[in-house]
């Protein structure tokens, strides 16, 4: 089997050689030609010139083409926040202020998607035959929370008809965007909603069940693959978004792959993940990568068997600072597991000192203290989501409370979040106290959380 093939078989549920291996090379696909985000994003040229080396180095049985979920909010009206080592942000959000329901359907010709296209094009001419490419789609949930920002999680309960209607819109833009990338040769079309872990499996049904089985449905009618793309804790609604029907489901490192894959399996679902993105292959060195694949093959092989409905990839899309050797050595552990086997026989990985940890002394603080727990506010939507929940409800209050982000891209962080007992992220704690985990809450239900610790 071709890269493709094996691709191609792990979502239609066949037996294959080697268990695929797809890189989401996103920013730090720039970083290989030493391109920085916004290059990388924004000029065809570059990026093509840095996806083909992705296709080189790490020699992936299945590559995402672009990595950037606020292509469709730029079209849409929202303004972006540029850095150099990470995708944009959505700086603003045109429904905050006002319940409308846009009428503008995306072309070829608006905003990025003209550069976007044509690299497509040309990649598929280029590597296509033996690479399966990845067309990413923004989901609904995480399109509309672009448009009306934090408020979307007041509309559930407030202005649940307006809230469908927007999530409704937001699909057609999706089913749009779906046309257009397979058209420009995409094999797999990956509906990427991250913020669908911030919110319960009962309104998940409420309001995204019907729209993305739907919209699964109309990818599987085109004739390529479809790819349902979650981030954070989204334990919970595994089983919903099964039954939507994707032919895959990708998790990230907050969801035990091993337990979920029972889920998934019932329902012949090809699941996708999840290496640690930072305390692994940005933090890590290449044994600790390799290592941890040899230990999920452990956990999820029978008797040595290749699992079916499995692909290996990080749990998102790559931090841009990623050591290279990293990444090969994630490569090499999946493709010849025994020799990495003799490799790390007497290998043991490295542990932060939490010891060196200082703790606030919560009962003493002058202010209330937040505390958010993030994988990076600046490239997770749901993290960046949980943040501005907390600075909104700071900044009503700053005269009672103080906030303060962890991101767990250094060792000190993730030992601070190991101290803490914060099992998933983001997590917001008050004074010390987990409140919010993986579920970003209203600006009324974070207030009344302040409030009551303060008493």
């Amino acid at each position: 089997m071709n890269g493709k093939e094996r691709v191609f078989a792990a979502l239609s549920h066949k037996q294959v050689d080697v268990v695929p291996w797809v890189p989401f090379a996103g920013v730090h696909a720039g970083k290989l030609k030493g391109f920085n985000a916004q290059e990388v994003l924004s000029d065809g040229e570059k990026l093509l010139a840095s996806l083909l080396e992705v296709n080189r180095i790490y020699d992936p049985d299945g590559q995402p083409v672009m990595f950037d979920l606020q292509v469709e909010a730029e079209i849409l009206g929202c303004k972006l926040l540029w850095a150099e080592k990470a995708p944009p942000s959505v700086a603003t959000h045109p429904l905050q202020t006002r319940m409308d329901i846009p009428g503008k359907i995306p072309e070829e010709r608006d905003g990025r998607l003209p550069i976007i296209l044509q690299t497509m094009r040309i990649m598929n001419e280029r590597v296509g035959d033996k690479t399966a490419l990845y067309g990413l789609v923004t989901g609904p949930f995480t399109l509309a929370s672009h448009l009306r920002g934090t408020e979307i999680f007041m509309d559930m309960f407030d202005h649940p008809d307006y809230l469908a209607e927007l999530l409704a819109y937001c699909t057609d833009v999706g089913r749009r965007m779906s046309d257009l990338l397979i058209d420009a040769g995409m094999h797999v079309i990956a509906v990427v909603d991250p913020l669908v872990s911030q919110i319960s499996s009962k309104h998940f049904q409420e309001f995204l069940t019907p729209l993305f089985y739907d919209l699964f449905a109309y990818i599987r009618e085109k004739d390529v693959f479809s790819s349902f793309f979650v981030c954070g804790d989204a334990t919970k609604n595994i089983e919903v978004m099964c039954q939507t029907k994707p032919d895959c489901i990708a998790i990230d490192e907050n969801i035990d792959l091993v337990k979920v894959k029972q889920i998934t399996d019932q329902h012949n679902i090809t699941l996708e993940g999840n290496i640690p993105l930072t305390s692994h292959m940005l933090l890590g060195n290449q044994q600790d990568n390799m290592k941890y694949v040899l230990d999920l093959f452990g956990e999820i092989s029978t008797n040595g068997i290749i699992p079916t409905n499995l692909i290996i990839s990080p749990g998102c899309d790559m931090p841009y600072d990623i050591p290279i050797e990293n990444v090969i050595g994630t490569m090499q552990a999946i493709r010849e597991p025994e020799t990495a086997r003799v490799m790390l026989a007497n290998y043991h990985s490295q542990e932060y000192d939490m010891g060196k940890i200082d703790i606030p002394d919560y009962v003493h603080l002058d202010k209330t203290l937040i505390e958010v727990f993030t994988l990076d506010s600046s490239t997770c939507p749901a993290c960046g989501y949980m943040k501005l929940a907390a600075e909104r409800a700071a900044e009503e209050m700053s005269d009672q409370v103080e906030m303060v982000e962890y991101k767990i891209t250094t060792p000190e962080n993730i030992a601070r979040m190991k101290k803490m007992h914060v099992q998933n992220l983001p997590s917001i704690l008050i004074d010390g106290k987990l409140k919010f985990s993986s579920l970003i809450p209203s600006n009324r239900e974070l207030l009344k959380a302040i409030k009551e610790s303060r008493k």
